[in-house]
């Protein structure tokens, strides 16, 4: 497994300039590119380098001097907006990343699974949590039926047909946040559409990690590292469900923080432990949404700890195998 790092964190900077910061953290060894959508796509031109493949080679051969490879291209968006040409600017966003990821060899393009509205007319996504009011289940059975699985379908397979697996980044407020939704997806669409696990996700529902890990298994096609740290005050009167603005740090339940902030050493060893036991060996890409803490600050304490609990070297067989 290898150290990455998620590159918007660094989007005030030109390429030759966020390649600079990336070497400087020496033990990471790849890097993931936004392309467009709600990472930006500070350090790539996506409509330059499509269809292009000496402008491609000649940007994939710049990283690769700077010796880092490409973890996965990012777009994550909402292709099923209700709004059908904000849905449409995010597909075709989508649509180019697949196509420049197989001219890159990048095997990995991590989005969102989106959200539609209630009804054809809508014009908000209608993210649905419960099942009552009775409608509820109306409006969810319609969302999957009618507009998340066909769409999935069409655009698993365009990215199965360039050779690129979908890492969908599992994250509420979208129809695939959890394993049960994940799973469901997947096995409607087909085994190249997966999982990009960010644990900041799963930590602030409830769920404990390494269980969700296992249960995904060979569905993680990639792996962001960033954490969560709860207020248990804040917790205790409102619980989990928090819907105040990220500026509101001392109110909310919860907060996003740099890795071996919101859960220590031993957790991280779980989480790496089980990633390696479902088979995953790839990259851990740390994204940096730390309000707490400077972004030079947030990336040494992430790639600090990693370091420590990533195996780099693959395992010697045991005597008694």
């Amino acid at each position: 497994m290898k150290l990455g790092v998620f590159t918007p964190v660094f989007g005030r900077m030109s390429v030759t300039e966020m390649l600079a910061k990336v070497r400087a953290l020496e033990k990471v060894q790849a890097i993931e590119i936004g392309t467009g959508g709600w990472p930006g796509a500070d350090h790539i031109d996506l409509d330059a380098l499509v269809d292009n493949k000496t402008r491609s080679c000649e940007y994939r051969k710049m990283l690769a001097d700077a010796g880092l490879a490409i973890s996965a291209l990012s777009c994550h968006g909402n292709p099923i907006h209700p709004v059908r040409e904000t849905a449409k600017a995010f597909d075709e966003t989508f649509r180019k990343t697949v196509r420049l990821a197989e001219q890159m060899e990048v095997k990995v393009v991590v989005t969102f699974s989106g959200c539609p509205g209630d009804s054809a007319s809508a014009t908000h996504p209608n993210w649905v949590t419960q099942p009552w009011p009775p409608e509820f289940l109306d409006v969810l059975d319609w969302q999957w039926e009618e507009q998340v699985i066909p769409y999935w379908q069409d655009a698993a397979k365009f990215a199965a047909d360039h050779g690129v697996n979908v890492a969908l980044e599992a994250h509420p407020g979208f129809v695939v946040y959890n394993v049960d939704t994940a799973l469901r997806l997947r096995a409607a669409v087909g085994k190249n559409l997966g999982v990009n696990f960010d644990p900041s996700h799963f930590f602030w529902q409830g769920v404990d990690v390494p269980a969700a890990i296992r249960a995904l298994g060979d569905s993680i096609f990639h792996v962001h590292a960033k954490d969560v740290a709860l207020n248990r005050e804040n917790v205790a009167v409102n619980g989990v469900i928090d819907t105040k603005t990220y500026t509101r740090m001392v109110e909310r339940s919860w907060l996003f923080r740099s890795v071996g902030w919101g859960h220590d050493e031993l957790e991280w060893k779980r989480i790496v432990s089980a990633l390696r036991l479902a088979g995953y060996d790839h990259v851990m890409s740390i994204e940096h949404e730390d309000a707490l803490a400077s972004i030079d600050e947030g990336l040494r304490a992430a790639v600090d700890l990693l370091s420590r609990v990533i195996l780099t070297e693959p395992p010697v067989t045991a005597w008694w195998t």
